[in-house]
């Protein structure tokens, strides 16, 4: 019980950012002696410190408490087609150190060395203390099933059937897998207090669905798969087949595919008003407002826009929510429309967090 309630008290001044003693006790439903002794096995144990105190309404003044965020880190790699990226992460999910490289994806002995090589360097150079770090974890772009410890398939990567444990062999401990959306779902949404849809607009659509706080695998670890939804029957050919799938019209690569394989490109035009890059856009942001619609009509929760795409929303999404209320007449507003708060490497420090969420579960 007692590590339970370390557990629970951890979480709720890391979800608050900093919290009173009076406060956790209120909102966890906890007696005064329980806080107070289990603060004091947190605070000898280096998880939390004090870092100020709230202004006094009469009598002594409230110390806030905080999470120290460094008293371990937390290491992610998000393997793509064409790249290999890692992140170093705090125990609050802050990134302090991250890294993009081109890497071309191959299943072979060569590249899984040359990936576990590139980590091991990248490590050296954040000068983490390696007695801190609790663990590395990699996100696929692929279907996943962790009890069969497979990648069972990955349109993008051109694989399927591949045991991780080929993987895995080439690290000294063995690393933590999820698929790439739902790995940005975890960051994106790991202190959301409300059911959510993750929609990642990435080189590929994917997405995540957040309720009861966990995530919703699916009977077949295919839930979420919101870029193979058909949008545009028999439209575009998408890279899994079929025609008129949302990946082949909202994908970030629809958007860079027209500014030499920038992304940043792309909004630079759009930013000087180029009249191309403008009615792309315009058509863009239609198709994405119909997607938008209808997870908003399935799901009738919060939808959260992310994947390299989602980074350069926030501008735009005033104007995407109007578009996106032209197809519901159910609700009077967009509130319900929120854009991601990693720009980038989200998979990466998602997958990463996992061995956050250990660690907490075992103060």
């Amino acid at each position: 019980m007692g590590q339970n309630n370390r557990s629970r008290i951890a979480r709720f001044i890391l979800r608050e950012g900093s919290a009173s003693k009076p406060e956790i006790a209120s909102s966890l439903k906890l007696s005064m002696p329980t806080v107070l002794q289990s603060v004091k096995d947190l605070m000898d144990g280096g998880v939390i410190e004090e870092v100020g105190e709230y202004e006094s309404t009469g009598g002594r003044k409230a110390k806030a408490l905080s999470v120290v965020p460094d008293i371990r880190y937390g290491v992610g790699m998000d393997i793509t087609a064409n790249h290999v990226s890692f992140v170093l992460i705090d125990l609050k999910g802050d990134v302090l150190h991250h890294k993009r490289m081109r890497q071309a994806y191959q299943h072979s002995p060569a590249y899984y060395q040359s990936v576990r090589d590139n980590l091991d360097l990248f490590i050296q150079e954040t000068g983490a203390d390696p007695a801190k770090l609790l663990g590395t974890g990699i996100s696929l772009p692929g279907i996943i099933d962790r009890s069969a410890n497979l990648l069972v398939k990955s349109h993008s990567l051109n694989v399927e059937n591949i045991s991780l444990q080929v993987i895995s062999q080439y690290f000294d401990q063995t690393p933590a897998y999820e698929n790439d959306a739902s790995a940005a779902a975890m960051a994106e949404l790991r202190h959301h207090s409300r059911d959510a849809v993750y929609l990642s607009l990435s080189n590929t659509v994917g997405g995540a669905i957040y309720m009861n706080h966990t995530l919703y695998a699916g009977d077949h670890f295919r839930s979420g798969e919101f870029g193979h939804m058909v949008l545009i029957p028999g439209g575009r050919t998408c890279y899994c087949g079929k025609k008129g799938c949302v990946d082949a019209y909202c994908s970030a690569k629809v958007l860079s595919d027209r500014a030499g394989g920038s992304l940043e490109g792309f909004f630079e035009k759009l930013e000087a008003r180029e009249p191309e890059a403008e009615a792309l856009w315009d058509r863009y942001t239609d198709h994405l407002a119909i997607v938008i619609s209808n997870l908003r009509m399935s799901f009738d929760c919060d939808i959260v826009l992310g994947g390299y795409v989602g980074g350069f929303l926030k501008p735009y999404l005033a104007r995407l929510g109007h578009r996106v209320l032209e197809y519901n007449r159910f609700d009077r507003d967009s509130s319900y429309i929120r854009v991601c708060r990693y720009a980038r490497e989200a998979s990466a420090v998602g997958v990463a967090l996992t061995f956050a969420e250990q660690y907490l579960d075992r103060i």
